[in-house]
């Protein structure tokens, strides 16, 4: 797939709030002690979901995407898998065959061109009064490959220099680091210079080179060869 400039216009995040699905989600998370999630508790949870999440409609127009669907159909196309698919389980739950038809989970694997890893799509169908098709979309980053408690006790970073660090070794712009931690894009530099400063790196070149074993320089002696696999 190839680059997408300018994606489709979408609904924004709280639309979702307004549906039956939202209700009834919040219908559900009734308890002894606590009461309904509120629109904007929702809004948070589904923002800082690990995945991106696209939700369509019985048209399989999209109805809701979080922060990170929005920014994958910012930079890509939505894989024609996904409207495909979505399809036909619309068309299984209808005549009732939903089970006979799909009987498993149902994933989508893809690599679109300029991203930096594959990415790994579940569909999900939302069986109520009105069915909805859930994509919940996650990218095979760089630094899920690494040991990130690792990297952080030996360098002795801070948990937010982490999160500066784990999206940069991801390929994330100061400005797109700044925007999705809500923080200044000074800021951000301001963190960076103490990473480079705590792993010995000059700059973010030889910072990747440390971590992902990208060939340069600056990188200190005195960092010595670490091995931070996940596996570690």
């Amino acid at each position: 797939m190839g680059r997408k400039r300018k994606p489709s216009r979408v609904s924004p995040p709280t639309a979702l709030h307004e549906t039956s699905l939202q209700e009834n989600v919040a219908t559900r998370s009734r308890g002894e002690h606590m009461g309904p999630l509120s629109k904007e508790d929702m809004e948070f949870l589904m923002n800082m979901m690990p995945a991106g999440l696209l939700v369509f409609d019985e048209k399989m127009d999209i109805l809701y995407c979080n922060r990170g669907a929005e920014k994958f159909i910012n930079h890509y196309e939505i894989p024609e898998e996904i409207t495909s698919i979505g399809k036909r389980m619309l068309i299984a739950f209808s005549t009732g065959r939903m089970k006979e038809l799909f009987p498993g989970e149902i994933y989508i694997y893809k690599k679109h061109e300029e991203s930096r890893g594959n990415w790994t799509i579940r569909l999900h169908l939302y069986q109520k009064t009105k069915p909805f098709v859930c994509a919940f979309l996650t990218e095979d980053t760089p630094s899920s490959k690494l040991n990130l408690n690792a990297i952080r006790a030996h360098y002795r970073l801070t948990r937010r220099e982490m999160d500066v660090l784990r999206r940069v070794l991801n390929g994330d712009k100061n400005t797109e680091i700044a925007e999705d931690l809500q923080i200044s894009e000074q800021t951000v530099k301001d963190h960076l210079s103490n990473i480079y400063m705590k792993c010995g790196a000059e700059n973010r070149f030889a910072l990747l080179s440390v971590f992902l074993n990208l060939p340069g320089q600056g990188v200190s002696p005195d960092s010595g060869p670490v091995t931070f696999s996940s596996q570690s």
